[in-house]
């Protein structure tokens, strides 16, 4: 089968077309995971606290879920872990005895936070009491 050198070019910007909409449309969709955009045809001075209300809402209970998740994992201690959520992130605070409670946290910690960011600022404390 031959391919005329137009129909060539009219394949590759078809593709190279396609895949810069998609990169597009990953990054919009990327940028605006955590923002809640307020209706068309609401004032903008009234989204703004209920935002800000609904923010620390869902805050508090991203900051419970992976408090809850650390807490009821068998293999984790999480009696020196503190969790607080700071601009949109997950902290974990605090000690943990080894580099693998270390790790186990992160990933406890990441996966019941879903598309949040968790922040490490745990320190090894090695023989840690518990």
């Amino acid at each position: 089968m031959k391919i005329s050198h137009r129909n060539l070019i009219l394949v590759n910007c078809a593709f190279l077309g396609t895949t810069a909409l998609g990169s597009v449309g990953f990054a919009m969709r990327a940028g605006a995971q955590n923002v809640d955009a307020p209706a068309s045809n609401q004032a903008a001075s009234i989204t703004v606290p209920s935002t800000q209300s609904a923010d620390a809402v869902s805050d508090e209970k991203l900051r419970t879920r992976v408090q809850n998740a650390l807490h009821s994992d068998h293999y984790f201690y999480d009696e020196h872990v503190t969790v607080s959520v700071e601009n949109g992130a997950v902290v974990l605070r605090g000690f943990v005895s080894s580099e693998w409670d270390l790790r186990d946290a992160i990933r406890i910690a990441s996966q019941a936070a879903g598309d949040r960011r968790v922040v490490d600022n745990l320190s090894i404390k090695l023989g840690g009491s518990r």
